[in-house]
């Protein structure tokens, strides 16, 4: 076993004996911890989070597993987040493998996949290489199939409010396709060769797929080192080779690496791009505020 399962195993324990005496299950199945009616929908990061409170409305009391700022891929489950699920009536999950903690200790309450619908993007390289990339939401258009996703499964919570959910996802759905079409027609004018994305992780694959960008990187999903030496090597090279006036990193994840890259080839190194996480506060403290500020970023970088 290893050490991860055993805390884990350690903290599932710890959870059980907090709640034994006051158990939040009747016979109808969990129900919400919450001091209102509202039913608990739990979700596994904040961007998601956020999505999910556009839809709910007052309907629903969505919260956020892991907070502002943490790294969603390796996240460590708290006792304090096992007693706040076995309250939950949904969970909420991006999917395409991203939360492998997330199985640990989400057993009998109801899952929804967010990314379910979405065509994925094969990560081609790394150990990894052949695993859908999971970061889809990156993309206005796939952000509207999770709002859809996520007004469908509101629906069947709540079946009441259904027609309401439809309603405010719709609105949503609609200012999220209006900031992509925005970015297209910002990139229209860029050079061909300059349409190319050069970020610390693989994160934009989706992204670059709507705006027509071509995509490198030091390293393609979650790695915790700062790429290898051929990996630097090889985007300096097609840098250079196109001649791209910026380069940029994620907020969650050292930009050093990237830095000796814009220094290689005398590209500008902006940022940070924000991807896993949403800020506690400006600038980014909504999924429509964070893709406002990474496209910006991206098709201003580019157009210098």
């Amino acid at each position: 076993m290893t050490l991860r399962r055993l805390r884990l195993t350690a903290l599932t324990a710890l959870a059980a004996l907090s709640l034994s005496g006051c158990s939040l299950l009747d016979e109808g199945g969990p129900r919400t911890a919450s001091t209102d009616d509202k039913p608990l929908v739990l979700t596994s990061f904040t961007v998601i989070a956020d999505m999910a409170r556009e839809v709910a409305g007052d309907h629903v009391r969505v919260e956020s597993i892991t907070k502002p700022g943490a790294e969603v891929h390796g996240y460590e489950p708290t006792p304090h987040d096992i007693r706040n699920v076995a309250g939950a009536a949904l969970l909420l999950e991006n999917g395409f493998a991203l939360e492998g903690w997330f199985d640990q200790f989400t057993a009998g309450i109801p899952r929804v996949v967010l990314s379910e619908g979405i065509d994925p993007i094969l990560i081609s390289v790394g150990d990894k290489a052949g695993a859908p990339n999971p970061h889809a939401w990156m993309s206005p258009t796939a952000g509207q199939v999770y709002v859809a996703n996520i007004a469908r499964a509101f629906g069947e919570l709540v079946p009441e409010q259904a027609a309401e959910f439809t309603r405010r996802a719709d609105a949503y759905s609609a200012q999220i396709g209006e900031i992509g079409a925005g970015l297209r027609e910002r990139l229209a004018g860029i050079p061909e060769e300059h349409r190319f994305l050069a970020t610390c992780e693989g994160a934009f694959s989706y992204l670059a797929r709507d705006a027509g960008l071509d995509e490198g990187y030091l390293w393609a999903v979650n790695q915790e080192n700062e790429g290898t030496p051929q990996q630097m090597a090889d985007l300096i090279a097609r840098v250079r080779e196109r001649g791209v006036p910026t380069v940029f990193c994620e907020s969650t994840v050292s930009d050093k690496a990237q830095r000796e890259v814009a220094a290689a080839t005398g590209a500008r190194l902006a940022g940070p791009l924000f991807v896993d996480s949403l800020s506690d506060g400006p600038p980014v403290g909504s999924y429509l505020d964070l893709l406002r500020h990474d496209l910006d970023l991206i098709a201003d970088g580019l157009g210098s």
